[in-house]
């Protein structure tokens, strides 16, 4: 009888650690948390470039909680340029609890809407609380969390981001075929010193500089009016498909309206936002582990990083026109893009090089044939579209530019080319992941 009462025991602590084992490994709680981030960055509007720093951070903070109590992931000390060892807690903690506080209070730091954000934060601790978690344990998970996000957000301090709000404003190069403002308000460059950001892996923002854009031209036999006369001659016959695609991935968080006198913004994710969002849709369908989800989200928010770094770097310094301002002036002044003209120069394609970038690292973690439904433009009233996988997805993305009409096809291709180059290298210099989960 004694002998049955022990296995009966045994048996119980069991199921209950295995019980208890299951939340602490659910992601749900980032999945919530990366949700009310980027709802957040859309209300306050922050730049794509901005948006990528902050989702960087934010993630960052939260996977080095989660190495240290997993020893089949690696911290990214010794992997990210200046990045500092993380000390190990000394107390027991949760570790999910601590990595999504790490991740939400580094947030509140990087956002305006501080108050917004705080509402998710109690939603989302007051789950942790229906886990019974010891009032001690509770408390010293949110400390440590508070520990790795203050030194995340020491090492942030110093990427030179502070430095480049107060440089002078960008001056126009008011020289033939050079980048200009364009309709309907004409806004004023954005991120023009982003090259002088810190890179999380590469040596350099010029390290993977692209391809020459080709030679300015107004002579209708050149190869850059040849360019332009195809994203003139696309926007004119576009096809049902065609627009979808292009709306599809506008992802342009700030697009103006214009009627009569009145302008008013509509928001919307930014380019980063949609890869951070098709992340978390491959998580949640393949029941990523939380330490998997947080690796995941950190090597996307990664490659969006120095990706807009490498890109922005080219395009103030090739400072080349957009096809709304060269078609208007010397080809037909009354034509207009899909898509509002984002109000920076145009070669390379943000667009092109971020979402090529996050697809080489996602394919580094979930396969190159993982096919999803990405429902992220649900909310803004845009159908769900279904990828075979996520080269199929930013393939999509990269020439919605040019059915948009705010790319040439230069700027696409060679934009991907350097996005590619850059998932590789970042596949090559951080191993985030054993073979297997642990």
């Amino acid at each position: 009888m004694r002998k049955l009462i022990v296995i009966i025991l045994l048996l119980s602590q069991h199921i209950s650690n295995a019980q208890d084992k299951g939340w602490q490994t659910d992601a749900a709680p980032l999945h919530r948390a990366q949700k009310a981030l980027t709802d957040v960055i859309i209300h306050d509007i922050f730049s794509p470039p901005v948006a990528s720093r902050i989702y960087a951070y934010t993630n960052i903070a939260a996977y080095e909680v989660l190495v240290k109590q997993n020893n089949g992931y690696h911290s990214l000390h010794k992997q990210l340029n200046s990045f500092p060892e993380i000390p190990v807690c000394k107390y027991k903690i949760y570790s999910s609890l601590a990595a999504v506080n790490a991740f939400l209070i580094t947030a509140k730091s990087l956002v305006f809407s501080e108050a917004i954000l705080q509402d998710s934060i109690t939603q989302i601790l007051q789950w942790y609380k229906s886990k019974k978690i010891s009032k001690q344990t509770f408390e010293a998970s949110l400390l440590y969390g508070q520990q790795v996000a203050d030194a995340v957000m020491q090492w942030a301090a110093k990427d030179k981001y502070k430095e480049t709000r107060s440089l002078r404003r960008y001056n126009y190069l008011k020289q033939e075929g050079k980048w200009m403002p364009t309709p309907p308000v004409y806004m004023a460059a954005v991120e023009p010193y982003w090259n002088r950001i810190r890179p999380m892996v590469l040596d350099s923002a010029s390290q993977f500089r692209p391809d020459f854009p080709l030679l300015f031209s107004t002579d209708t036999n050149s190869l850059f009016y040849r360019q332009v006369l195809e994203v003139y001659d696309t926007t004119r016959h576009l096809s049902a498909q065609n627009i979808a695609i292009a709306s599809f991935w506008d992802c342009n968080p700030f697009a103006v309206t214009t009627e009569g006198h009145l302008n008013f913004a509509t928001k919307k994710i930014s380019p980063g936002g949609h890869w951070m969002s098709i992340a978390g849709i491959v998580c949640r369908n393949t029941n990523a582990t939380i330490i998997k989800a947080a690796a995941a989200y950190s090597l996307t928010a990664i490659a969006l990083f120095d990706g807009f770094i490498i890109c922005w770097d080219e395009k103030y310094r090739s400072n080349v026109i957009r096809p709304e301002t060269y078609i208007n002036k010397y080809i037909d002044e009354s034509w207009r893009p899909l898509l509002q003209t984002p109000p920076f120069p145009e070669y390379t394609s943000g667009h092109s090089v971020i979402s090529t970038a996050a697809a080489t690292v996602l394919n580094n973690i979930f396969g190159n044939a993982i096919g999803f439904n990405d429902d992220t433009e649900v909310e803004f009233g845009l159908p769900v579209k279904h990828f075979s996988s996520f080269t199929d997805a930013c393939n999509e993305a990269a020439i919605s530019r040019l059915y948009g009409g705010i790319h040439y096809r230069a700027a696409i291709e060679n934009g991907q080319k350097q996005g590619a180059v850059l998932g590789n290298w970042i596949v090559k210099k951080i191993g985030l992941l054993q073979n297997q989960e642990q």
